[in-house]
């Protein structure tokens, strides 16, 4: 049954391609005419030589993909659509990198991008559809506003034009912890922001340390920061000064953001409630930085899901392993549940059919469904089957991204290149270990913001 839906489907973004084709210019009448077999892709038939919707419609296509996704997790996405390109003829050519965001406008500025890019950052994405880069995907619109709601549609649209439709998503306000060594110290999961840090302090008072902080990650140093910035921006201000602070619509050193950011720096530069101090943070490799949970050296730890990754294989993990999340408190317990997340935006490069064919594939329940069975990955889609998630903390994940009654994408990968995946990075690395005291910073980052 779903095999045929999607053939369907692939039949109908194909039938469209090929009217769109054969409509041509009003003013100079066009000629379709479809290449011999032995020049089509692979030497087969070309694409849309039979009637649409016949067995593998696309034979001997390929649709090439770039994202950062690499190693296991490049090897899971793969798997998940395995069945869809035995299905349809196109083979998914799927290239992961480490140095994404430069190799993609690299490629992009030379003149030979990826058919499709998964772009975590939509302030890239909006760069590059104003250079005239990106082929709008505004026939999948409507389905992801069904699909995955008009916050994801808003972040796939360009000044009034959808876009990129969501691929993965993660989400970023948990805070991991040891349940045993909670147990054995008798400390509860706080439920408000003062109670977190009446932990820390109680945590400190009986001799240990409450936080791991690692902010270190090459050339993009300083992330970790600003994502503890944004989660608290969006508990103490709200939403809608969230989004006017990333839009610019208020500047960035208003005085609810400085509010913020110091409320942070009640926690990260303070050298009783950080494992090695404050100044050890810009050094300690985000990847490490939540490892000292497994031993006792610090309580808690506030990271993404994503994080559960870098803890050695043999970890168990829920409420009965030896590392946990709970969720990063409001300011008040009956607050509205914010959730600071991310994801992966699907950017096309070409205009064929079997480009978007393999996108709206990707937009789906069903590609979605593949995935998670698949384990450690989240899908913005609500019409996914979060049952097929089998790890008892990854189904904790999955229901508090749908179930969040505000959902926030991370602002730094919202904000312009130089701001957001610059002096917002950089500025605050230098306030953390103070060399600049918050107003100084933020003034800073508030002059660096592009002029209009």
């Amino acid at each position: 049954m779903a095999r045929s839906r999607r053939l369907a489907a692939v039949a109908s973004v194909l039938s469209i391609s090929l009217i769109a084709a054969a409509c041509g210019d009003d003013d100079e009448p066009t000629t379709t005419e479809a290449p011999p077999a032995s020049e089509a892709p692979g030497g087969s038939e070309a694409p849309g030589t039979d009637a649409p919707g016949g067995d593998r419609p696309f034979e001997g296509t390929t649709v090439t993909i770039m994202s950062s996704i690499r190693d296991v997790e490049a090897e899971r996405l793969e798997s998940a659509w395995a069945d869809f390109e035995e299905e349809t003829g196109i083979d998914i050519q799927h290239e992961g990198t480490a140095t994404f965001e430069d190799d993609l406008k690299l490629r992009v500025e030379g003149g030979d991008p990826p058919d499709l890019a998964f772009i975590p950052q939509p302030g890239l994405l909006a760069t590059l559809v104003r250079e005239g880069n990106v082929v709008a995907l505004s026939d999948l619109e409507a389905t992801v506003a069904e699909n995955n709601g008009d916050s994801w549609v808003g972040f796939g649209t360009v000044d009034g034009t959808f876009y990129a439709p969501p691929f993965g998503a993660n989400i970023k306000s948990l805070v991991w912890y040891s349940p045993q060594a909670f147990a054995d110290a008798g400390y509860e999961i706080p439920q408000t922001w003062q109670e977190l840090l009446d932990l820390s302090q109680t945590i400190v008072d009986d001799g240990g340390t409450p936080w791991c902080v690692g902010a270190e990650s090459g050339g993009a140093t300083g992330w970790v920061l600003t994502d503890w910035i944004e989660d608290v921006v969006l508990r103490t201000a709200g939403p809608e000064v969230y989004d006017q602070w990333v839009s610019h619509e208020i500047p960035f050193n208003d005085p609810q953001i400085v509010e913020a950011v110091n409320l942070v720096g009640d926690i990260v530069k303070n050298d009783d409630f950080v494992l090695g101090g404050a100044q050890s943070i810009p050094s300690t490799s985000f990847q490490e930085a939540g490892l000292p949970l497994l031993d006792g050296d610090c309580f808690m730890h506030r990271q993404a899901n994503f994080y559960g990754n870098q803890f050695p294989e043999d970890t168990t993990k829920g409420p009965d392993g030896q590392v946990n999340a709970f969720y990063l408190p409001t300011v008040n317990a009956d607050d509205p549940q914010v959730m600071l997340g991310g994801g992966e935006l699907i950017g096309a490069f070409s205009d064929r059919p079997e480009v978007a064919a393999v996108a709206e594939y990707l937009t789906g329940a069903e590609y979605a469904n593949n995935r998670l069975a698949l384990g450690n990955w989240l899908s913005p889609n609500k019409n996914a089957d979060p049952s097929l998630v089998t790890d008892p903390l990854e189904q904790v994940f999955a229901q508090l991204l749908v179930e969040s009654d505000v959902f926030r994408f991370d602002g730094s990968d919202l904000m312009p290149g130089p701001v957001g995946a610059g002096s917002f990075w950089s500025e605050m690395v230098e306030w953390v270990v103070d060399a600049k005291d918050t107003q100084a910073a933020l003034d800073a980052i508030e002059a660096s913001w592009p002029a209009e």
